[in-house]
């Protein structure tokens, strides 16, 4: 695996020219099995993919067999589910620590790391794929703006439990806060990882590189961030078959590469479009969903949260044209497919599968959090646990009950675009979810510009600290709006009914 090169220099009237003798070793491996083969334990990995999605699943599958194995240290986004994907090195506890930005539904990721049998970095989804950026780019550490005020950047966050759970063993340190131009900012480390298992649709002999749909997504920032990158791909074909200008990854940081032998693809959400079928929701989420529509403005470029938020598009008014943004790599989501159109290939932040609208962008997680991260994206409509009166907003973890991840929230809501809340406004036992302060930890501080429920709309003013009452339900009383909101707040002198 040698490169022997040979220079000559030939000079003329005019120019010199260097002629090249090279002759580069073949980066193509006959199997997944031989390619992980020096893989050990105690490795760091970086592995792309988003939930199923663009997944090395048969570099995992090879790595899952092997019995010499273990405390592997693995960087990616989540962990598959329980029998695919990471999921599967998990279940052999071959995982000794992870380092993601959500756990989402798998179960048996959430079980070990509640019950102390796994190390858990919880990292927000866009500093992860910047940190991946940064490494690869021999960048050590970098400011961001993401997670100040939260534990992220305060530190505290339960790494790994004690055996049984409950009491915290290892908690994350505080992170570096500077500012600049009067603005604070959180200090975040580069990941370097001995290996980079990344998934590709095509690859020419070089190691060149093309994704397809949002099945791009970490896999670019994986492979720049492994000293030794292992790619697995579709379709291999010969050097000056793809078009330079279609290549996504160049050659020069891919080591590896093997075509798979089959891929499953499993899809983890199956969402379909039937004609004729409508919407239905309740008459409390309807109207929350309705009302957030009214928040879009023509030519607005738009991220909807998981659930409510993003059912606020089948709504949006006659003439007003969005443009509908993805954080694992769309701009311009479209609606769901015909069950003959779905590609596993193409999915939103939710997992869903969808289409793309006309005039569609696709990209890296590093590019679509550069774009939310730089204020580029004009609103983000997203779900709580609970709000404070002054804006703090609190949405991705239960300490001790329930932990999901902040997934991509933390970035969304530092970004300095306009942040509405959308949410039922009591829990199920009817605790209120808005308060004087957050009680869980926090996903941004003063973040929410405004809060949208089933009985009103509330505005906060960041400036006092305090929630002013602009619109109320028909059917609901500003007594019961007093009775069900944990805080004082103050009626606005134009408020009006919401439907």
């Amino acid at each position: 695996m040698f490169v022997t090169r040979r220079v000559s220099l030939v000079s003329s009237s005019s120019a010199l020219f260097f002629r090249t003798n090279i002759r580069f070793y073949s980066k193509i491996v006959g199997s997944a099995e031989e390619a992980i083969k020096d893989i050990k334990s105690g490795s760091k990995l970086v592995v792309g993919g988003f939930g199923l999605c663009g997944i090395p699943e048969n570099l995992i599958q090879a790595l899952s067999k092997r019995n010499d194995i273990k405390d592997l240290v693995v960087v990616s986004n989540n962990a598959g589910v329980d029998d695919f994907g990471l999921g599967l090195l998990l279940k052999r506890r071959m995982i000794r620590r992870m380092i993601s930005s959500y756990v989402g539904e798998n179960a048996e990721f959430e079980r070990q790391y509640m019950q102390g049998e796994l190390e858990v970095e919880l990292t927000p989804q866009g500093t992860l794929a910047e940190r991946l950026r940064a490494g690869g780019a021999g960048i050590a550490a970098f400011f961001t703006p993401t997670a100040y005020g939260t534990p992220v950047a305060d530190g505290g966050i339960p790494i790994k439990y004690k055996a049984g759970g409950g009491e915290v063993e290892i908690a994350s340190a505080p992170r570096e806060v500077r500012k600049f131009n009067g603005r604070d900012y959180v200090m975040e480390e580069g990941i370097v990882g001995d290996f980079a298992l990344v998934k590709a649709w095509k690859a020419d002999k070089k190691g060149n590189l093309i994704f397809r749909q949002t099945a791009r997504n970490f896999n670019p920032e994986c492979a720049t961030a492994g000293k030794v990158c292992i790619a697995e791909v579709e379709e291999i074909v010969e050097n000056g078959e793809l078009d330079p200008n279609q290549v996504h990854l160049s050659g020069v940081y891919v080591h590896r590469l093997i075509k798979g032998p089959s891929y499953e693809k499993r899809i983890e959400k199956k969402t379909v479009s039937v004609e004729g079928a409508g919407i239905k929701l309740n008459k409390s989420r309807e109207r929350i969903v309705r009302r957030a529509a009214k928040e879009f403005r023509d030519g607005m470029y738009v991220n909807l949260g998981i659930g409510i938020p993003t059912l606020a598009a089948n709504f949006v008014a006659p003439g007003v044209h969005i443009e509908l943004q993805s954080e694992n790599g769309i701009m311009g989501m479209g609606a769901y497919p015909k069950e003959s159109d779905i590609d596993a290939d193409l999915i939103n932040a939710g997992k869903e599968t969808v289409t793309l609208a006309k005039g569609a962008s696709l990209f890296s997680s590093s590019q679509s959090f550069a774009m939310i991260r730089g204020g580029h994206v004009d609103i983000t409509i997203l779900g709580a646990l609970q709000v404070a009166k002054n804006g703090d907003l609190a949405n991705w973890i239960i300490p001790g009950k329930m932990v999901k991840g902040m997934g991509g929230a933390m970035d969304l809501v530092s970004s300095g675009s306009r942040v509405v809340v959308t949410m039922e406004h009591a829990a199920k036992d009817g605790t209120p979810k808005i308060l004087d302060s957050c009680e869980l930890p926090l996903t941004g501080k003063g973040c929410v510009d405004r809060i949208i429920t089933e009985l009103c709309v509330f505005d906060v003013d960041k400036v006092k600290g305090e929630l002013v009452l602009i619109e109320i339900g028909n059917d609901v009383t500003i007594d019961e709006v007093k009775a069900k909101t944990g805080c004082q707040f103050r009626i606005s002198e134009n408020l009006i009914k919401m439907d």
